[in-house]
C-alpha cells in the first residue's frame, strides 16, 4: 500500500501527517530548505518507500517544497484549497488548527487520490526565481529611498547611499541575468514577446505572467487560469439563492498582482480596452469590477495566443 503524506503548508512552518495503513505520525519543520531535508530524513526513518504527498496550493510557500519532494521521486499532489476545505465540511470537521489541518490533507489524499502535479521545467524555475529577485530588489530600493528622505543625519544619509548604490549595482546585473537566460531560450523569449503586444502588457508583466504561469503548462483551459490566479467569482448559495460575489483571491497572488497593474495600465492608456471599458460603466459598473474585468481579459486573451501560437490582431475588438 502506498503511504500517504498531508502537508499544512504556512509561510514559517510545515505540518505533516504521515499516514501508513492504520499508524499515523506527525512532523513539523520549519519551511525552509534545512526544514525540508528533515522532512526528508524522518521519512526515511519512517522507512517510506512509495509515498503520494499531498499539499494545498498556496503560492510560493510551497512551491519549492512540491518541487523538491517530487525530485526525491514521490509522488506529489497540489490541490486547490477549496477542494480541501469542501471535504472537511463534508467530514464534519469542526476544529481548525495546524495539525488538524494537515490531517485533513492526508485524509483527502488518501480517499480521493488526486493527480500527479508535474514541475516546470528547470528553465521556468530559474526565470521565475530571477523575476521574483528582481522584484525584492525593487522592493528593497524603494524603502532605502524612503528612509533616504525622512532623515536628516550626515552619516545615515551617506549609509543609505551606499546602499542603494549597491543595490542599484545588483538590479542591473540581475537584469543582464534576465535578458541573457531569455538568449539561451528563445522559445521562452518568444513567448514573451507575443504577450508583449497585447496593450497593457509591456515586457516586464509579460515575463511575470510567463513565469508566473509556468509558461501557461500550469492550467489547460483559460477558465482553469482564471481560476488559478484567484480571478474567478464566488458563488453564494443559501436555499433557491444563488449569487455571484467578489473573486475568490484563492489563487497565485504575484500572477494577479502583474494582471492588476497591467489592467490600470490598459484602463487608462489603450484604446484597444475603450469600448470595453464604456460598455461596462454604461452598466453600472463599479471601477473595481471594470479592473478584475479587464485583468480576467489579459489572461485570457494571453492564453489564447500563446495555445494557438498567434500574434495579438488589434482588429478583434475586446
Amino acid at each position: 500500500m502506498v503511504d500517504v503524506l498531508g502537508i499544512d503548508v504556512g509561510k514559517v512552518q510545515l505540518h505533516a501527517v504521515l499516514l501508513q495503513g492504520e499508524q499515523t505520525a506527525r512532523k513539523a519543520v520549519d519551511n525552509t530548505s534545512k526544514g525540508h531535508q528533515q522532512l526528508l530524513a524522518w521519512l526515511k526513518n519512517r522507512k517510506v518507500r512509495e509515498l503520494h504527498v499531498c499539499l494545498e496550493a498556496t503560492g510560493i510557500y510551497g512551491e519549492i517544497l512540491a518541487e523538491t519532494l517530487h525530485d526525491f521521486g514521490y509522488i506529489v499532489s497540489v490541490v486547490n484549497p477549496v477542494q480541501i476545505k469542501s471535504f472537511g465540511r463534508s467530514a464534519m470537521v469542526r476544529t481548525k488548527t495546524d495539525r488538524v489541518d494537515a490531517l485533513i490533507v492526508a485524509q483527502f489524499c488518501r480517499s480521493q487520490k488526486p493527480a500527479a502535479w508535474t514541475p516546470p521545467p528547470q528553465e521556468i524555475r530559474d526565470f521565475r526565481a530571477l523575476l521574483r529577485r528582481r522584484e525584492t530588489l525593487q522592493q528593497m530600493i524603494t524603502a532605502e529611498k524612503n528612509r533616504l528622505e525622512g532623515v536628516s543625519s550626515v552619516q545615515v544619509r551617506r549609509s543609505i547611499k551606499v546602499v542603494l548604490k549597491s543595490l542599484q549595482r545588483e538590479l542591473t546585473a540581475l537584469e543582464k541575468s534576465i535578458d541573457d537566460h531569455l538568449d539561451s531560450h528563445p522559445d521562452l523569449r518568444g513567448t514573451v514577446e507575443r504577450l508583449d503586444e497585447i496593450p497593457g502588457m509591456g515586457p516586464l508583466t509579460a515575463m511575470k505572467i510567463v513565469a508566473e504561469t509556468n509558461g501557461f503548462s500550469v492550467c489547460d483551459t483559460a477558465r482553469e487560469l482564471v481560476a488559478y490566479a484567484g480571478l474567478n467569482p464566488r458563488h453564494y448559495q443559501s436555499g433557491t439563492i444563488t449569487r455571484r460575489g467578489r473573486i475568490s483571491r484563492i489563487g497565485n497572488a504575484a500572477l494577479r498582482k502583474a494582471l492588476y497593474y497591467a489592467a490600470l495600465s490598459a484602463k487608462n492608456h489603450s484604446s484597444y480596452f475603450r469600448a470595453f471599458v464604456d460598455r461596462l460603466k454604461a452598466a453600472g459598473k463599479r471601477p473595481k469590477v471594470i479592473i478584475t474585468a479587464i485583468m480576467r481579459k489579459l489572461l485570457v486573451l494571453a492564453h489564447t495566443l500563446v495555445h494557438n501560437q498567434t500574434r495579438f490582431n488589434p482588429a478583434l475588438g475586446a
